[in-house]
Formats: C-alpha cells, structure tokens, sequence
C-alpha cells in the first residue's frame, strides 16, 4: 500500500498530491502525523484490560464532526510527524511497556505509513494484536487493502438517517458505505476471539455514541447492526457524549443523553436479542476523558 500522487484513501477522494507535500481534506500531510502514543484504559474492557491498550493518536481525520471531543487533534493542529521508522519504534516501545494490543486512533488516511511501519515492528519482534480504531466511514476496499494488518475492529456506526451524517458529520452517504465496510471487517474476522483473561485478540466491536433527541437513530443503527450482524460483532453502546459544540445552529446538541435516553436504547437492544454488547454507566461525560494530546510517547 503506497500514497499516491492522487489521494483516494477515503470516501471524499479528495485528490491531494500528498507525496508533493499537498495536504489532503482530511490533514494528512505526507508523514503520519501523531499526537499521542501511550497506555490508555478508557477503551472497552476487552480492549484496554488492566494493562492498557498501546494507543497511536494520529492527527487528521476525514470527517468533520460537529461534537468531536478529541477536535484539537482531528483537525489536523495538534501532533508531530514522525518517519515510518520512528513509528515502527513507537509500536515497540508500547508493547515494551505491556500493552495488551497497538490501538491505531483514526488511521486509514495514513494507512500506507501505518502498513509499512509495522511491517518493520513485526520484523523487529511486534506481536501484539493491532486494533484498527476508525470512525467506520471508509472505503471498503481500502478495508481489504489492510486485511493483513488489523486483527481486531473497533469502528463506529454513528448514524442510520444520512441526513444526520451530513447535518453533523459532512459525511455523505454514510449508512452504505459504513455497512458496506464494516461487512468487509467481519468477512475478515468472523468471530470474535478471546484470550483466557477475556482479552480480545480478534474480532469486530462496533461503537455507536448516542446523540441527545436522536432515540430512534439509535435504535434504528441497533436494528441494523443486529439484523445484519447478529452475533458476529459487539456492539458497545455509548452514553458519553459531551456538549463540547457551542454552535448556536445545533441547539439540540446543547446537552448530554438523558438517562431516560440511555435506559430506553439499552432496553430496545435487550428486546432486539443483542447479548454481545457493552454498555456504560453514569458519570462517562466530561472532559477528564479525553487524554492530554501533549506528544507523550512521540
């Protein structure tokens, strides 16, 4: 996988001549640009363990949405780009410091660096499992292109009615091209795969986030993933939206999920027959859990 001259890495195909320096839509400069590698345990319990996930946050990101909690670096501001070689080292120094897996942060527009630095990790004694973290809008081929690199999917499907998408996301068609890719990750992985300490090491988790006044999205992205998915996949089920956006054209955003909201999704899910599901508590808003990007790790 290599970056071409013409930047189709994501559903927007923007075009950027990336390997001239051109940045793309997305911010993605010619180098992987990171903001943050370090032991994170603010992921699923499968994922995170007691030990930490090895987590790569890459800066960037081929969406635009409006809620984004970690906007500092998805805008492509924050980070330090850093060669294939140095994040071939990065992946070895996380596993040195016992994460359970390298959990890559929004990483398909820097697929081509990503692929070739662990292909140096793996050479040089890499043996964790790489969880691919993606917001679930991409390209399926660009899916099948990193088949040999993910072992674990922990992707979101963040809406049903794309009129939401592109209201919120900027992100056109998003439904189709979601479920179209994340078909492609479970044709890869089938089943999920777990350790004797409950630890995955292969398999799909889909994350969907609700957003306040949009119970019936939920339950319609629920009903899809069910019936589409069945037991093939976890599904984590997400009440920690924080109202970070102050732009007054999305006042319905202005709050956070109710418990009504939460315990009503949680219960429409149970009726569904979803058991392979994650679900949180209360006190999961707020900006204590979004993770300093201050380079730690780069």
């Amino acid at each position: 996988m290599e970056l071409s001259e013409k930047c189709e890495l994501c559903p927007r195909k923007c075009g950027a001549n990336r390997s001239a320096g051109k940045i793309g839509f997305c911010g993605g400069e010619k180098e992987a640009k990171i903001a943050r590698a370090a032991l994170h345990f603010w992921e699923e319990p499968c994922i995170s363990g007691e030990n930490g996930s090895g987590t790569v946050f890459f800066s960037g990101c081929t969406m635009r949405c409006i809620f984004c909690q970690n906007k500092e670096i998805s805008r492509g501001e924050a980070g330090k780009t850093v060669s294939v070689e140095r994040l071939a080292e990065i992946f070895i120094e996380l596993m040195q410091k016992g994460a359970n897996n390298i959990n890559l942060v929004t990483p398909m527009h820097y697929a081509p660096q990503i692929t070739a630095a662990l292909d140096i990790a793996r050479k040089n004694g890499l043996s964790l499992p790489i969880v691919w973290n993606t917001g679930g809008w991409e390209l399926p081929e660009k899916i099948e292109e990193v088949k040999n690199y993910a072992d674990i999917w922990l992707t979101d499907f963040k809406y049903f009615d794309n009129s939401l998408a592109e209201k919120f996301s900027f992100a056109k068609n998003y439904r189709e091209i979601a479920l179209a890719s994340l078909k492609k990750m479970v044709e890869q992985t089938e089943k999920a795969v777990f350790d004797d300490a409950g630890m995955m090491k292969k398999g799909v988790i889909v994350r969907h986030l609700m957003l306040p006044g949009h119970l019936e999205d939920t339950k319609n992205v629920l009903r899809l993933l069910y019936e589409n998915f069945g037991d093939k996949i976890w599904i984590s089920i997400m009440n920690q939206y924080t109202p970070l956006c102050s732009d007054e054209r999305y006042p319905e955003l202005a709050r956070a999920v109710s418990d009504e909201e939460y315990d009503e999704a949680i219960d429409f899910a149970c009726e569904l027959g979803i058991e392979n599901a994650f679900v949180q508590e209360g006190g999961t808003v707020g900006e204590s859990f979004i993770p300093p990007f201050d380079l730690e790790g780069v």
